[in-house]
């Protein structure tokens, strides 16, 4: 993923701008996950979107149906692989020219739902209903929402949609609570039709936390994040950030450069992408 953005914004700044779809990035992508040993096939198509086809939550392009991408559009990409050693699903929105500040309220609000989730400490045996007013709750406060579940199962070289838990407010999502090892997704969004639209996401697994106490031996959960790629730092908008969100924002770049950086020693623009884009915000 890391390539495949650091190779986009290059791209988009040069004369062969013109040349780059929705679908011929797509393809792009794909040729840099084939690069990698243990894949075999994408997880799902992937949705590569641009502008207002960023606004339609399953939108994906095809050979004959597609659009340009342009610098001043935000570009969302929701992409995954099927590896011998496990399945991936991860989303990112990207703008690499200026945001407008609408665009950026919305990203910012979506990120503060990933950190909120990312960030949860819960009794075992809690489900997804009760975790997804988590993701919302920042946006709920500007009166915006989003029309999808917030997360779901994520099975090991399996279905990178697979239950039977989620996080969702959809009733089924109280049926199944969350147990150590599970893995979920971590995704809330925002779509505003015919303009834009912003998705973050990361995998989780569920682990036991060690709490300073343990109310009544009931035994309480967190989330480890399992997903390391960049989030744009040019969509965020520091000041609707609180000093603990931003300190997540740094670690997690902290860890992405730790994860990443060892993997691009003969791949300098690729390297020197990831380092501009974890610096500290």
């Amino acid at each position: 993923m890391v390539k495949y953005f650091s190779w986009l914004e290059k791209e988009i700044s040069s004369p062969n701008a013109d040349n780059l779809t929705e679908w011929s990035v797509a393809g792009k992508l794909l040729s840099f996950r084939q690069e990698q040993d243990g894949f075999i096939n994408p997880s799902f198509a992937t949705i590569s979107s641009a502008g207002s086809n960023a606004a339609i939550i399953h939108y994906h392009p095809t050979e004959k149906l597609f659009a340009k991408i342009q610098k001043d559009l935000i570009y969302l990409c929701d992409s995954g692989g099927q590896y011998r050693d496990g399945t991936t699903d991860v989303t990112r929105s990207f703008h690499f020219g200026t945001p407008q500040e609408k665009e950026k309220l919305a990203f910012t609000l979506v990120l503060k739902g990933v950190i909120n989730l990312s960030n949860l400490i819960f009794p075992a045996n809690t489900n997804g209903l009760q975790m997804d007013t988590l993701a919302r709750m920042a946006l709920w406060q500007f009166g915006l929402d989003y029309r999808h579940g917030t997360g779901h199962g994520v099975g090991h070289f399996l279905n990178v949609h697979e239950g039977p838990h989620s996080i969702s407010f959809r009733p089924r999502s109280l049926e199944v609570p969350f147990r150590e090892n599970m893995i979920v997704t971590n995704e809330p969004g925002y779509y505003e039709e015919g303009a834009f639209g912003v998705r973050i996401e990361n995998m989780m697994a569920v682990k036991k936390e060690d709490t300073k106490f343990n109310f009544q031996d009931t035994g309480f959960m967190g989330f480890e994040t399992l997903t390391f790629v960049p989030i744009d730092y040019k969509l965020i908008e520091r000041s609707l950030l609180s000093p603990d969100e931003i300190q997540w924002v740094n670690s997690y770049h902290h860890s992405c450069w730790e994860k990443l950086s060892p993997f691009l020693q003969n791949d300098d623009y690729s390297l020197l992408w990831l380092k501009r884009y974890t610096n500290p915000l």
